[in-house]
């Protein structure tokens, strides 16, 4: 018996479901900070920004059950033990870190979102994503 198993076809599924939702993010981002304050535009661009995000927290989790590193006392943990696991790079972990404090504000703080901050996530910062999608598929190779 092997002493951790990786869930390769959840993992999988779960980064096209990603793949999804950032293509998805990319057709309705708009061009402009005023296009994005127009409420159906705004409102799209959260609540994909947010999926994607709870995308990769979950390709995570899956990486950390599936190679038991251990419970995370708190989802940063989840980036640290993947690091730790050289799963994911080290600059990648303050970029999670960023994407999941983006991720909370969207859930937690939803009267409080600061347009700016999420007008430049889907404008300029979605390359993240694919970052993070080479980095776990070329983990996933080594598994």
């Amino acid at each position: 018996m092997r002493s951790h198993v990786l869930d390769r076809e959840r993992i999988l599924a779960k980064l096209d479901e990603l793949d999804g939702y950032l293509r998805e993010l990319r057709e309705v981002a708009p061009a402009s900070l005023a296009d994005y304050r127009k409420v159906e535009k705004k409102r799209s661009c959260e609540r994909l920004l947010r999926i994607a995000i709870e995308c990769v927290i979950d390709v995570g989790n899956l990486f950390v059950s599936g190679l038991r590193l251990g419970l995370p006392a708190e989802e940063d943990d989840i980036f640290e033990k993947l690091e730790q696991a050289a799963i994911i790079s080290p600059a990648m972990v303050a970029v999670l870190k960023r994407m999941k404090g983006c991720r909370n504000i969207l859930v937690h703080e939803y009267a409080h979102v600061n347009d700016e901050i999420i007008f430049d996530a889907v404008s300029a910062k979605l390359g993240d994503f694919d970052d993070f999608r080479r980095e776990v598929s070329l983990a996933l190779e080594r598994h």
